[in-house]
């Protein structure tokens, strides 16, 4: 009798304690939402500030699926510094919302999916009221964002989607940022950068004659055109040439999206000349020289302009 009660009291206690194992599990698989997390993390305290003041709480304490990838508090330190403003509260809070949304993704990207390519944010740009800006993710050395700024801690799960830290606040991209975050652009940038060019950094990384619909050759496209025009490199390139050649794949006061192209459009360039634009079998380009060029990708939305690629170089 004694036996079989020692038994039943260790089933008891066994019992208990599986209980309060599960219990403990439950509580510890419980999240809070990501504004719930930021506001309990310390070293998002300027972040937290930051959403309250553009009344985005309620935004990132509802149902969803979100992706943010949260400044440090030394990272917003830095962006104040670098922009002139002594304190959170001098950054105006229209800007403010939107630098912050373009932290956000509104779909749950974990660490796992993250890949080298273009995703949409929350943020919006001046160049359109309906188009969401571009992201560029370059996952060849860690994770880098828009080529500014790296992700530090990953998967920090919440009720309604996930947190990644980055060290740096992602200001709004502009044409010239995504130019130079994708290395693909490379050889452009060096084109865009030559010393003997117009300032094109200033120009389209600006607002005078925005937006701007860019057509941007990779960097196959220009090693083809060496070969084509039969030059060693970029530098062999005569000044007025490549100046034309690349006023040529700019529209200046049009945010041309993939989805305002009709067939044989003719466009009229920054440089000054025209070319057409064909729908069939893709998306084509005609130039002046009655070569033709294909949009390989499209839809790179930036604050003040977009972006197509195309694989060859176009002349006028």
């Amino acid at each position: 009798m004694k036996n079989l009660f020692k038994i039943f009291s260790l089933v008891l206690l066994f019992g208990f304690i599986s209980t309060a194992c599960e219990d403990s599990t439950t509580e510890m698989e419980t999240y809070s939402s990501i504004y719930e997390l930021t506001a309990s993390d310390p070293d998002l305290s300027n972040l937290k500030a930051a959403i309250d003041k553009a009344g985005l709480a309620s935004t990132l304490n509802q149902s969803g699926n979100f992706t943010v990838f949260a400044p440090s508090n030394a990272a917003f330190s830095q962006f104040l510094s670098a922009n002139g403003f002594a304190s959170l509260n001098d950054v105006p809070t229209a800007a403010l919302k939107e630098i912050l949304l373009n932290h956000v993704l509104g779909t749950k990207m974990m660490a796992s999916q993250v890949a080298t390519g273009y995703v949409s944010t929350m943020a919006k740009g001046s160049a359109s009221s309906t188009r969401n800006l571009s992201m560029f993710v370059n996952t060849a050395s860690g994770v880098k964002l828009n080529g500014v700024s790296t992700v530090t801690q990953t998967d920090l799960m919440a009720t309604n989607g996930v947190i990644h830290k980055v060290d740096k606040v992602i200001g709004l991209p502009t044409v010239v940022t995504h130019v130079l975050a994708n290395p693909n652009f490379s050889t452009l940038v060096s084109a865009l950068t030559r010393n003997d060019m117009p300032d094109f950094v200033g120009i389209l990384g600006g607002s005078t004659g925005s937006p701007f619909t860019v057509l941007a050759p990779n960097n196959a496209a220009f090693g083809s055109l060496l070969t084509e025009i039969n030059l060693p490199g970029l530098a062999s390139i005569p000044t007025v040439t490549l100046e034309n050649a690349l006023k040529y794949h700019v529209v200046a006061g049009a945010n041309v999206a993939s989805t305002d192209i009709m067939n044989n459009m003719n466009v009229t360039t920054f440089q000054g000349g025209t070319f057409t634009v064909t729908t069939t079998g893709g998306v084509k380009i005609t130039d002046a020289n009655n070569r033709m060029s294909n949009v390989i990708a499209t839809d790179v939305q930036c604050s003040n302009g977009i972006i197509h690629v195309l694989d060859k170089v176009l002349l006028p």
